[in-house]
């Protein structure tokens, strides 16, 4: 057996050792056989057949008109299906031609393309199809909308990330598609960056776990089951950080903060199973990832044991000729990046590339021992959907999609998403009899809570708002007993006379990826001009802030008796704000990322001791508009009882939590630890352990936190992760206790 298929399987079969003895064989049991099956395969194809398997191109390239302008309604070429899915042998097709289709459309699309595959192909291999279907499916016309990854996180609930993958891969499914390009697991610590909002925010821990609940949600035990998919881990390697704050630019991470920062989360993806990987568009220390073997063969082959397949992003290989510069044309960037350890090229419009593959192993520019070990990757995926099997699913089966149960989950993702960050003097909730006014960019418009990938790539098509869901404006009337108004932004002032309180909905537009690249990040000037003339007339001013990054509002933050943090909560966050609004919930969502009050203080929790240090050397210099895990409450919690005690390997903490208010609610718990000494300079603190409960009225609860050694560990001089023993300080809760390990 191939040595790294022995590993997998032994991975496998450790990270089911929690199950019985017989599960844990049969598991066994079922990998040995589907290795067994796919490397008789290999044996009796061709070299075409194999590179064909290492192509994605997009549904373009087999439809009516030319790519990026498909002829509307969207029908396919014959002829292209002809050519590249029998003569060009292509093993995956991905994207949706530009827009959401309905699942009867989609219907068409997969029958027709297995079709091709199965039946008219010599291999009869069937195609492997990819979506990024990142927050439900989101291409899919009348799918359920959840909160985006940013939304997820503010509900530091694994519970609901995890019933986020579950419907997300049931609805997937339901379209005929067996694999999504999710989750995004690059750590979201610069507010710049216009991908944030599809991370799982700033701290290693949070998104590990949250990460982790998805993954689980959308594979389960068994990735052949017809209500799941595969996973796809985004993007590896360092993508996050770029020096500029801007997509795909290049980006300077030494190994021990590469190790340390950006390595956890796809460290804890792999644990938990998941089976794909993407690779990072950019550029690190003057390398393209897609070029570079110590990332992709040394470091998540080798070291890591990742046995999975890795995918490039939407045209990397090319861009190592016309942006990075490593590679005179696109026959040495094809040898590059599968040398490199690539497995699956999404050209995704370049058909030759299968051609050139086959030529480059021809003439012994790529080995092919190289090119049977990704067509193994990519066909154990194949077999672990079941695609070999059952290529295309019975559409009429899910009877679920779409269903008010599903609708519930992301309404209450959407509510726990919500987070409070100010409330002078108990302003909110409201009173339901009260007049609004609603102002702002955002009142009245469902993209500005979907984001990006939401029926079109940069979500900004009203056509494909999914029917029958409310705006914010919408929700509040839906709610009010009262008055509710909106008024354009030159109409406002005059309009608040007859209003009790204003409601204004501010933040930015949809956007994802490059288009989203800013270059400031206050508020636009024209909404603080807005609410400082609202200040004006006297009434009071709430401010719902949807956004997908934190912009900068620290001119306006004093001019509001209420503000609400809503990080795009998806088709139910109007109702979800309107609920919280009034009262009916309430809030709990806490921030996952530092929420900076200048745009030029762009610092996470986790920072070091000089980046306390201020203008006059004093220790102020940290001092965000909101810290992360920040959030306020309809009720008030109280902590007690914080005990911390050494064990055999790391420590114990324990407190109490208390709801003194006079009602029910709910509270993240969380647990930092800050190492006093090190020979790395520690972090202020960490997050290394959390807790979302429930209290009615008056009611305690008291919880455990086991921490090892493990958690308390850093990545040290020599870049490996090391526990130095000596003076911890935990804090819970606003309560601190020092231990010495």
């Amino acid at each position: 057996m191939n040595t790294r298929y022995s590993v997998f399987v032994l991975l496998l079969v450790l990270l089911a050792c929690n199950t019985t003895q017989d599960t844990t064989m049969v598991k066994s049991e079922i990998i040995d056989k589907d290795v067994q099956f796919v490397e008789k395969l290999i044996a009796d194809m061709t070299l075409e057949d194999k590179v064909g398997e290492m192509t994605q191109l997009t549904i373009d390239m087999v439809s009516v008109g030319a790519p990026y302008a498909l002829q509307e309604p969207h029908t396919f070429d014959e002829e292209k299906l002809q050519n590249v899915l029998v003569d060009l042998k292509v093993g995956s097709i991905l994207n949706c031609g530009g827009h959401a289709y309905t699942r009867d459309h989609w219907e068409k699309i997969i029958r027709t393309i297995q079709d091709y595959a199965v039946n008219k192909k010599e291999s009869g291999i069937p195609v492997l199809y990819g979506i990024d279907a990142i927050h439900g499916t989101n291409y899919t016309t009348g799918a359920t909308l959840f909160p985006q990854q940013l939304g997820q996180a503010a509900t530091w609930n694994l519970d609901l990330a995890k019933a986020c993958g579950e419907v997300t891969a049931y609805e997937t499914r339901a379209s005929g598609i067996p694999w999504t390009f999710s989750p995004v697991l690059d750590i979201g610590r610069d507010a710049r960056w216009p991908r944030l909002w599809e991370t799982y925010g700033e701290d290693m821990h949070l998104a590990s776990e949250l990460g982790v609940a998805y993954i689980d949600g959308l594979q389960g035990d068994d990735m052949s089951d017809a209500h799941k998919v595969a996973s796809c881990m985004k993007h590896f390697l360092g993508y996050s950080v770029t020096l500029r704050g801007r997509d795909r630019t290049q980006a300077w991470i030494p190994e021990r903060q590469l190790r340390e920062y950006f390595l956890p989360t796809f460290q804890a993806a792999m644990d938990a199973g998941s089976k794909t990987i993407m690779i990072n568009s950019g550029e690190m220390n003057g390398i393209p990832v897609h070029a570079n073997s110590k990332i992709l063969v040394d470091l998540l082959r080798d070291e890591l044991g990742f046995t999975g397949l890795a995918v490039t992003d939407w045209e990397d290989v090319g861009y190592l000729v016309s942006r990075h510069k490593v590679a005179k044309d696109f026959k040495e960037a094809i040898k590059i990046s599968i040398n490199a350890g690539i497995d699956m090229a999404m050209v995704p419009t370049d058909a030759s590339f299968p051609t050139i593959l086959a030529e480059l192993v021809n003439e012994g520019q790529v080995p092919m021992s190289r090119i049977d070990e990704s067509v193994k990757r990519i066909l154990l995926v194949k077999k672990e959907l079941g695609l070999f099997d059952t290529p295309v699913v019975d559409f009429a089966s899910y009877t679920d999609f779409a269903s008010a149960k599903h609708e519930a989950k992301a309404l209450m993702t959407a509510e726990e998403s919500i987070v409070l960050v100010k409330n002078k003097e108990n302003f909110l909730p409201l009173n339901a009899e009260k007049n609004i006014l609603v102002v702002g960019p955002n009142a009245d418009r469902l993209s500005a809570m979907n984001g990006g990938w939401t029926g079109t790539w940069q979500g900004d098509n009203p056509m494909y708002d999914t029917k029958g869901k409310l705006t914010v404006l919408a929700a509040l009337k839906a709610k009010s007993q009262g008055k509710v108004s909106f008024a354009e932004a030159d109409q406002a002032v005059n309009a608040a006379a007859s209003a009790d309180v204003i409601v204004a909905c501010l933040g930015e537009g949809p956007y994802t990826e490059k288009p989203g690249d800013l270059d400031d990040l206050n508020l636009d000037e024209d909404q603080i001009e807005l609410i400082k003339a609202l200040k004006e007339t006297g009434k009071p001013i709430v401010l719902v802030m949807l956004e997908g990054r934190p912009r900068v509002i620290r001119k306006i933050v004093d001019d509001a008796e209420a503000i609400l943090v809503g990080f795009l909560p998806g088709d139910e966050g109007g109702k979800a704000i309107a609920n919280v609004l009034y009262g009916d919930v309430n809030p709990s969502g806490k921030l996952p990322v530092t929420y900076p009050r200048f745009s030029n203080d762009i610092v996470t929790y986790d920072h070091k001791g000089t980046d306390k240090i201020d203008r006059k050397f004093g220790t102020d210099a940290f001092n965000p508009q909101w810290e992360f895990g920040y959030g306020l409450s309809y009720t008030q919690f109280s902590y007690s009882n914080l005990l911390v005690s050494p064990t055999s390997n790391g420590m114990h903490v324990s407190v109490t939590v208390t709801n003194d208010g006079a009602i029910k609610g709910k509270e993240v718990v969380q647990v930092y630890v800050q190492d006093l000494v090190a020979t790395i300079t520690p972090s202020a603190k960490r997050l290394r352990a959390f807790d979302k409960i429930e209290l009615a009225p008056g009611s305690s609860r008291s919880l455990s936190f086991m921490i090892s050694k493990e958690d308390l560990s850093f990545v040290g001089v020599d870049n490996k992760w090391v526990f130095e023993p000596g003076e911890f300080k935990v804090e819970c809760g606003g309560l601190y206790k020092n231990l010495t390990l």
